[in-house]
């Protein structure tokens, strides 16, 4: 690998899946959080693209992958620029509205949570996960 090829962005893509919480419910809905046992975290189901995929297309790959659940999806979120292990990493993401399936545990990915707003902003391990849970309920409210 080339001093050039460390400093190309891993390409990623995920959604902040969301469905309506159940009636009686004062938030109105509930987001799914994905455990990775490999890192112990709890965070939106993302992952990496395939070469030459559509990024939203990888983003509901991915949330199907992780969670289980086929999704509907919304606009598109802001992108998350971090460093992992030391590359650079960009991730695009949409909010998606989850509409079946049902979640079975792998390797990647051993337990789901489906939690209010606040409870998911209070179980993500990264604070950069919080703030797509602010733009989700951003974008929410002005559709």
């Amino acid at each position: 690998m080339s001093p050039a090829d460390d400093d190309t962005p891993v390409r990623a893509a995920g959604c902040v899946l969301w469905r309506p919480a159940p009636p009686g419910t004062a938030s109105g809905l509930e987001l799914c959080l994905v455990h990775r046992p490999k890192y112990d975290d709890w965070s939106h189901p993302k992952g990496k693209l395939e070469p030459g995929e559509d990024p939203l297309a990888g983003a509901l790959r991915e949330v199907a992958e992780e969670t289980g659940y086929a999704a509907e999806p919304g606009t598109e979120l802001p992108t998350v620029h971090y460093l992992a292990n030391g590359r650079p990493k960009e991730v695009r993401y949409w909010t998606a509205a989850a509409t079946t399936g049902a979640f079975a545990p792998s390797d990647e990915v051993d337990r789901i949570l489906w939690l209010a707003p606040e409870p998911a902003r209070a179980r993500l391990t990264r604070p950069r996960d919080r703030d797509l849970v602010d733009a989700l309920l951003d974008k929410l409210r002005s559709a």
